[in-house]
């Protein structure tokens, strides 16, 4: 079996995630880290016995590495991901993809002029409860699906933005929805059929040092003529569960945190009571106010999936057009806020 050699561009938080998820996978090897000069490339060779690059070229430039995982500000992910691909290397890359479509657009065109792939990172979409939640849409339970709706009512103190590239325009995109609801407007993108249109409104409430919204409430019309919420915040002290809910005229599920807190379809069957037992504990909680008590099992598997997928030569489950989705998501809501308009997605 190939060992699959993986260099992390970027030595901040997240890549110190993505070195965690790397060494738990049997056919990975964590080559390396770089920064920007910072040094804390350095420090985290060190803590994984690995080496330190200058610069994300260097990486790029070594022959050992088969794929860069991309761990930057999100508003410097395309450039280290282009390099790659016209080095002929495959990149993983941390949510969102991008902050714009436009640079979205170019990643994905490089990895496909070079015939390499392109991966996005959403750890939520291998949590083990997705597995049951999308047999249920895919087989129809729900009847006629009228509501589906995510909450991210989470909190971050004025320290986490402080001196920091998190809640401005150019390096996170946006705010409390690109940088920490995506995750959660990710599965309505990946479980629901696409949006048709929004009208939203988003706020600088709780933080007014940033440039972004730290507090945003949408309302979803889907193509299929369901209606759905989507509520993201940094401003909700002390920080809660996320959520996403789905009614239907024959099915309802809340699923929170990690959990299902209701699980009840008009026809049950055997495997129900299963599920409501499996999935009936809450469990996790990382992230509501301290991103680093994350738990990175679910990056593993994300990793894992994508070495998989590179391994079979089968599509990988989140590739470049798959992560894109979110962040057009995204970008209409902000245009929708600003123009104070309904907004229809293409």
């Amino acid at each position: 079996m190939k060992t699959w050699n993986i260099g992390v561009v970027g030595a901040g938080l997240i890549a110190d995630f993505h070195a965690r998820a790397i060494n738990d996978i049997d056919n990975a090897r964590l080559i390396g880290f770089c920064d920007s000069g910072s040094g804390h490339a350095r420090e985290l060779a060190d803590k994984y016995s690995c080496r330190a690059f200058a610069d994300y070229q260097e990486m790029v430039d070594a022959d050992d590495i088969d794929i860069l995982a991309i761990a930057t500000p999100s508003g410097f992910h395309a450039e280290p991901t282009i390099a790659a691909a016209q080095a002929h290397k495959h990149v993983i890359c941390e949510k969102p993809l991008e902050v714009t479509l436009d640079r979205i657009d170019a990643m994905i065109a490089a990895h496909d002029n070079a015939g390499t792939q392109l991966g996005g990172i959403f750890p939520y979409r291998f949590n083990d409860a997705m597995v049951p939640l999308r047999k249920a849409i895919d087989s129809g339970r729900f009847g006629v699906i009228t509501y589906a709706g995510v909450y991210v009512p989470w909190w971050r103190t004025d320290e986490y933005y402080k001196d920091s590239w998190h809640g401005t325009w150019k390096l996170d995109g946006g705010g409390a929805l690109m940088n920490q609801s995506i995750h959660m407007i990710d599965l309505l993108c990946h479980l629901m059929c696409p949006v048709e249109s929004v009208q939203a409104y988003a706020h600088n409430l709780g933080h007014p040092q940033i440039e972004a919204e730290d507090t945003a409430v949408v309302s979803l019309r889907f193509a299929s003529g369901a209606v759905g919420i989507i509520y993201g915040t940094t401003a909700s002290w002390p920080g809660q569960f996320r959520r996403f809910e789905i009614t239907g005229t024959k099915g309802a599920v809340v699923y929170l945190e990690d959990s299902f807190t209701v699980w009840r379809f008009a026809e049950e069957t055997a495997e129900d009571d299963q599920i409501r037992a499996r999935f009936g504990d809450i469990s996790g909680g990382g992230g509501v106010a301290d991103p680093a008590a994350i738990d990175y099992e679910n990056h593993t598997r994300n990793f894992k999936a994508f070495i998989d997928s590179l391994e079979t030569g089968e599509e990988f489950s989140i590739n470049g057009q798959q992560a894109r989705k979110a962040v057009e998501l995204i970008v209409a809501i902000y245009e929708s806020a600003r123009e104070q308009k309904c907004v229809k997605l293409s």
